[in-house]
């Protein structure tokens, strides 16, 4: 979940809630304000805001909903609006109205769309207050509409959450996922040099494999289905040809956790290389650089993955001092034809050139993209054209 927009909306929302019970505590001469939820027979406060900080309620705290003032309100026992709680003989029944004590009292119940009772926004005081009336309370029930809205949609969000999660722990704990392996060529001499592993997910919802990784990194789980996935595509090593090398996928974010080096151990590193996409923008190269100096020592390779699309660019390039640039399939798509894409793929060749490293380009589907590379000396590709991703038991050597 590192947690994305949704972690950000929340915060939003509970800054927003918080904000509400403070205006509406203090407009009404208050000593506390508190949303509550009802789950499992009781009354939890899930939000509180205090006169001076000081209060019986605190935020995760609970009690029988049947000894609160809360039920009795959703139920018609007791009235939205109380100015001294010590005239009421239902108030007198509960414990609280004296223990406090409980003077002054507003209610209101929080409703969903659906008619759902989700809870109450309350505001009470430790003395009466007879200058309450029905603006006040009348006022309660727009705050309480409001925060019952932005309630509403958190739940919504958690909900989905929660069953993101259950099903991405089912595709990692269940490994309801396969390994496919597509040759990469060397170029001149039509020679297959390594394979590139990937992803295959046969869980529901039917979703691309960028889909699942994604959703997982919302959720958290990002590092946990990477590593699940490279512990899987390790295993087809040993099956393939001992000149060919095995590309992996990896973010810097599970690289920087520094798991993969664990999970690498035991394999030839001589026949590894990661390939890393930037997905989003990397703050500070030099941390996955320190991570990978002892794996590349050891004779790992590293490829940058998608180089001319989205995030991937020169900056991470020169940072990471890469074996191999990989070319993203963008640009390859317009190879034969875009004297644009001429352009940057001739400049990343005479880089690569430079500093020693290779250039891969991906996704190429038609012979006059791979002629156009050719003519470019592109070192290597792969794609629909010189061989599709395949399980490992249906490759041929």
């Amino acid at each position: 979940m590192p947690r994305t927009d949704m972690t950000a909306n929340h915060r939003s929302s509970h800054e927003i809630v918080m904000e509400t019970l403070h205006s509406v505590r203090t407009l009404l001469g208050m000593e506390v304000a508190f949303v509550s939820v009802f789950t499992g027979g009781r009354r939890v406060f899930r939000y509180v805001d205090s006169q001076g900080g000081a209060t019986p309620v605190r935020v995760g705290a609970s009690d029988p909903l049947e000894e609160s003032y809360c039920q009795r309100v959703v139920d018609g026992r007791l009235p939205e609006l109380i100015q001294d709680a010590t005239q009421i003989p239902e108030a007198l029944t509960l414990p609280a109205t004296m223990a406090l004590p409980v003077g002054a009292h507003l209610s209101i119940p929080i409703r969903f769309s659906d008619g759902q009772v989700y809870g109450t926004f309350c505001c009470f005081s430790t003395f009466p207050d007879s200058t309450l009336n029905d603006r006040d309370i009348r006022a309660m029930r727009l705050f309480a509409e409001m925060i019952g809205k932005l309630l509403e949609r958190q739940v919504a969000e958690e909900e989905a959450c929660n069953q993101l999660v259950t099903r991405l722990r089912a595709v990692i704990d269940e490994e309801l996922f396969s390994m496919v392996y597509q040759p990469i060529i060397r170029v001149d001499q039509h020679k297959v040099v390594g394979y590139e592993a990937l992803a295959r997910f046969s869980a529901e919802p039917v979703r691309s494999p960028d889909q699942w990784f994604n959703e997982a990194a919302e959720v958290g789980l990002q590092e946990e289905l990477e590593l699940a996935v490279i512990k899987k595509a390790l295993q087809g090593l040993a099956h393939l040809p001992e000149d060919t090398y095995l590309s992996l996928n990896v973010s810097p974010e599970t690289l920087l956790k520094g798991s993969v080096a664990s999970v690498l151990e035991g394999y030839p590193f001589e026949r590894l290389m990661l390939e890393v996409t930037e997905h989003v923008s990397v703050t500070d190269y030099s941390l996955i650089a320190t991570v990978l100096v002892p794996m590349r020592q050891r004779g790992l390779r590293l490829a940058v993955d998608d180089a001319g699309a989205g995030f991937a660019s020169f900056r991470h390039i020169l940072k990471l001092q890469p074996d191999v640039i990989k070319l993203d399939v963008s640009l390859i798509r317009r190879i034969d034809t875009d004297t644009g894409c001429r352009a940057f793929t001739a400049a990343i060749v005479r880089f690569a050139e430079e500093t020693g490293s290779k250039v891969v380009a991906e996704g190429v589907e038609t012979d006059a993209e791979l002629n156009a590379l050719r003519k470019l000396k592109v070192n290597k590709a792969q794609g629909y054209l010189l061989g599709r991703p395949t399980p490992i038991e249906a490759l041929l050597f």
